[in-house]
């Protein structure tokens, strides 16, 4: 009778999500660095050299692409992530969603910031 109650008690634990839950990564796999590859100017073929291929694309609007990743956490609401890229005559012209390319300045800084941590022994170019 023990055994059956056991048995009865990890069920219902089991149906209750009470067990373990694999966090999911669902869509297109995009993230920052890739975005920040793209510059308007390229044509659809090197857009989708660097991103992959698009998860939407309509029949009815050859020129815009969309990109959408969705990312579920154990008891957490599912975060999504859009990426859309407009295209005229067949280069990139617009790119709008929840990732952005980093602009000159932010990468400037980037840099910078990377040049006051790095030794200055790291620095020194050989000539050999």
């Amino acid at each position: 009778m023990l055994r059956i109650a056991l048995l009865l008690v990890l069920t219902l634990l089991n149906g209750c999500a009470l067990i373990y839950k694999m966090d999911m990564r669902q869509g297109n796999l995009v993230d920052q660095k890739m975005v920040d590859q793209l510059k308007p100017g390229m044509t659809m073929r090197q857009v989708e050299l660097v991103m992959g291929t698009p998860q939407v694309a309509s029949p009815f609007n050859q020129d815009r692409w969309e990109y959408v990743t969705s990312n579920s956490h154990r008891r957490k609401e599912p975060e999504i992530k859009t990426l859309t890229l407009h295209f005229e005559s067949g280069t990139l012209s617009k790119i709008e969603g929840d990732w952005l390319p980093k602009s000159g300045d932010e990468l400037l800084e980037e840099s910078r910031e990377l040049q006051r941590h790095t030794p200055d022994d790291n620095r020194k170019v050989k000539n050999g």
